[in-house]
């Protein structure tokens, strides 16, 4: 017997059918699905580094890369654009924390923040430290934290996407926060 869960799935939107096609290996679905939702993952992967990060463009990249490696796994339970999202969540943070990586290898003193070009819009100071913080902490906190904070999902959405339970969600915003909050007070 079918469950409501999976009626509700079934009767969802056409992009769910799109994705299901694509998971199963079609490349006109995965194609026309990427197409849908590139301005979407490019947005997120866009809010989580900051417009001016000097590798969005690659992070946007990676983050397409990963939803089309990635469909194979999608199992319909959700709008495709949910799955998405997570996915580039997680590849700008992986991103930042690269950026972070490299830039502590070269040491050079030299702040490649102050370097961005003046007429783009700077982020604020406060939103610099999000970031910093988003590329210190343990990529599960990242992830809820830029959820909640930086797209603006609930605990429950976020619980949903991520696979966790709410506690659990509202425990890694919590710990993020506490480390924002040293970092603002710093």
């Amino acid at each position: 017997m079918e469950s409501a869960a999976a009626k509700t799935i079934d009767a969802a939107s056409p992009a769910v059918l799109l994705a299901r096609r694509a998971a199963a290996g079609d490349t006109a679905a995965t194609v026309a699905l990427v197409r849908e939702l590139a301005p979407s993952i490019s947005r997120w992967v866009r809010i989580v580094l900051g417009a001016s990060h000097a590798d969005v463009d690659d992070a946007v990249q990676r983050a397409l890369l990963g939803f089309v490696r990635a469909l194979p796994a999608y199992r319909g339970d959700s709008e495709p654009s949910a799955y998405a999202r997570i996915i580039a969540v997680r590849a700008a943070l992986a991103e930042r924390r690269r950026a972070g990586r490299e830039r502590a290898r070269r040491a050079s003193g030299v702040d490649l923040d102050s370097l961005e070009h003046p007429q783009l819009d700077l982020p604020s100071t406060r939103t610099r430290m999000v970031r910093a913080v988003l590329a210190e902490i343990p990529p599960e906190q990242a992830e809820a934290l830029a959820l909640r904070i930086v797209l603006g999902l609930s605990l429950e959405e976020i619980a949903r996407e991520t696979g966790v339970p709410s506690n659990t969600v509202r425990s890694r915003i919590r710990l993020a926060k506490q480390r924002l909050a040293a970092r603002l007070e710093a």
